[in-house]
């Protein structure tokens, strides 16, 4: 079996693991690996019925195209079956018969001139370091990964650390979240919402929007459409700089930054500016689903013009989001806390949200991103009147 492309511009995977061993039995279609690209983690499935031979181990980066197994489609179960059961009885017999402790040798512990010389540098006793070399031997490369002891504790069992590789979604994701943070002039705008109008029209039709559509009326509806509405106004917001050119937009692609098993990923709702609440709600959860679940495809993450980014569900206040390139601005909601604000020279308790927009000021001005922020807050603390055209049942299609 060969490495199947994931999608376009992906040169390479990494093998994020096997779920099958050396030598066993598959059935055709049966998933056997989990791979990592930069976008997504995808599952293969086994082309063919058969006894199974790795070719490449977990952690390995493969070029798309490159052979990751064979599959012996001669072989049988009962073959397999037959010869476990051999391995095992000679393992309880080793087992049995000889000693398990190791025998150390001259070479145990023992560093490496080079790999003495890195210690001596870090401070680090050579009795700290297990050395993975023949015969126990320090090499250069226990040294450099050698970490300074913090101190012992009365329980050494309870400080114990770990060592792991980052998966190649996690590698990309920071290497472009650096990217944007050096090759962008980057400036965040904050705002704040009374989400009260909001809750109220929530707690009036939420039981009948879900009944009648199978999903819930959430915060993203308004959020998406208040963002929908923002762009229309300003455009500068849903374009891009490649280069020394501005690239416009006259559709509106969503990314929604949620958090996946391997790390953060931005599905994208297409078309958000065709779309209802309704259409909206069930676009997210479709996608929150197939994210959790890691399924979520590379096409089904790529090309949004403009990202929304919630740090509210796990209790944010307020942050300032990084861009996600090459988009111009990111929004970011936070927690809804009942703070006492001023209206009509009253102090009354009312759910406030803060916003926070981030853009890039190479291509979007002051005026433009404070106008955005300001038009998403009059939706959202209004949205009856600029959302659903002061036809509530009708836009939520009641």
């Amino acid at each position: 079996m060969k490495v199947p492309s994931p999608g376009e511009s992906i040169t390479e995977v990494e093998i994020a693991s096997w779920l099958v061993a050396d030598g066993d039995y598959v059935e055709k279609d049966q998933p056997i690996a989990e791979v990592d690209s930069d976008k997504a983690t995808l599952e293969l499935p086994a082309e063919e019925s058969g006894i199974i031979t790795l070719k490449a181990e977990e952690g390995d980066a493969v070029a798309v195209g490159a052979v990751i197994c064979l599959i012996d489609v001669s072989g049988d179960k009962s073959e397999v079956k037959s010869q476990k059961s051999e391995e095992i009885k000679e393992e309880n017999l080793v087992e049995d018969t000889t000693s398990i402790d190791k025998k150390k040798t001259y070479a145990n512990g023992v560093p490496s001139p080079s790999a003495k010389k890195i210690l001596d540098e870090k401070g680090i006793d050579v009795k700290e370091v297990i050395g993975t070399g023949k015969d126990g031997r320090i090499t250069k490369e226990d040294a450099v990964k050698a970490v300074p002891s913090m101190g012992k504790s009365l329980n050494d069992e309870d400080r114990k650390s770990e060592r792991k590789k980052l998966s190649m979604l996690r590698r990309k994701v920071a290497q472009r979240l650096v990217t944007v943070k050096n090759e962008t002039a980057m400036l965040t705008t904050f705002n704040e919402v009374d989400m009260q109008p909001i809750f109220d029209l929530r707690k009036k039709y939420k039981e009948e929007f879900k009944i009648k559509h199978d999903v819930g009326l959430g915060f993203m509806s308004f959020f998406t459409l208040a963002v929908v509405r923002a762009l229309k106004l300003f455009p500068d917001v849903n374009s891009m700089i490649d280069g020394d050119y501005k690239i416009s937009y006259d559709f509106v692609d969503i990314s929604i930054a949620v958090s996946g098993p391997k790390g953060l990923m931005v599905p994208v709702i297409r078309n958000a500016n065709k779309l209802t609440f309704k259409g909206v709600e069930s676009e997210v959860k479709r996608l929150a689903i197939r994210a959790r679940d890691g399924q979520i495809s590379v096409d089904e993450m790529t090309g949004g013009t403009f990202t929304i980014t919630n740090g509210g569900v796990f209790g944010s206040m307020l942050s300032t989001p990084i861009i996600n390139p090459p988009q111009s601005a990111i929004l970011g909601m936070h927690n809804i806390v009942e703070r006492p604000v001023v209206i009509n020279g009253k102090v009354v308790i009312r759910p406030i949200m803060y916003v926070a927009l981030s853009y890039d000021h190479r291509i979007i001005d002051g005026k433009e991103s404070v106008g955005f922020l300001v038009a998403v807050k009059e939706a959202l603390e209004s949205p009856s009147e600029f959302l659903m055209n002061g036809n509530e049942k009708k836009a939520l299609e009641l």
